[in-house]
């Protein structure tokens, strides 16, 4: 185990008898040490007790590491995310890259009704069922009482209708 010494757990665990740790030092009771000021006691109440020093270290540990994984830095929390303030120039970037986003979405939606507004009632309905609600050409024809092949015809002319249109509007820009 690396740097057992580090951990006061560890530093009992591996050593032969019970070690505490204290401001000033490191003291260990030996089992001759033990026998030593407890003539009544033997070997194996020594063992019992270096057992439930284990334990009680291994508990420590183990109490120590809950409280660790519960602790987030300040920044990972929900809540303090609401009490901190952009810088000004935060603000500021943030209020334009806004603007920014809404007016390019804004020309997109405007140019995406525009190349709708090309195709044929058929073709407009065809295309939405197909890209918007998700329906393959089968699922149109059956909808539509019409044949496949009818629906696929549809789509392509739709398609190339649409990028006819893009392209111009690209072309302008």
């Amino acid at each position: 185990m690396q740097n057992y010494k580090d951990s006061d757990y560890a530093l009992n665990k591996y050593s032969e008898g019970m070690v505490y740790r204290f401001a000033d030092g490191i003291v260990e009771i030996t089992l001759a040490g033990y026998l030593a000021e407890n003539p009544d006691k033997t070997e194996a109440d020594f063992r019992a007790l270096k057992e439930l020093s284990d334990s009680i270290y291994l508990k420590q540990v183990q109490a120590e590491n809950k409280q660790t994984y519960k602790n987030s830095p300040y920044d990972e929390l929900d809540e303090t995310a609401l009490c901190q303030a952009p810088s000004p120039e935060d603000f500021l970037i943030g209020v334009i890259d806004t603007r920014e986003e809404a007016a390019w979405r804004q020309e997109r939606l405007d140019a995406a009704n525009h190349a709708l507004d090309k195709l044929t009632e058929v073709q407009r309905r065809r295309y939405l069922l197909h890209h918007v609600d998700g329906l393959n050409e089968r699922q149109i024809a059956e909808l539509e009482a019409a044949t496949q092949q009818a629906i696929s015809k549809s789509l392509l002319s739709a398609e190339k209708k649409i990028k006819k249109f893009l392209n111009q509007l690209k072309n302008r820009l």
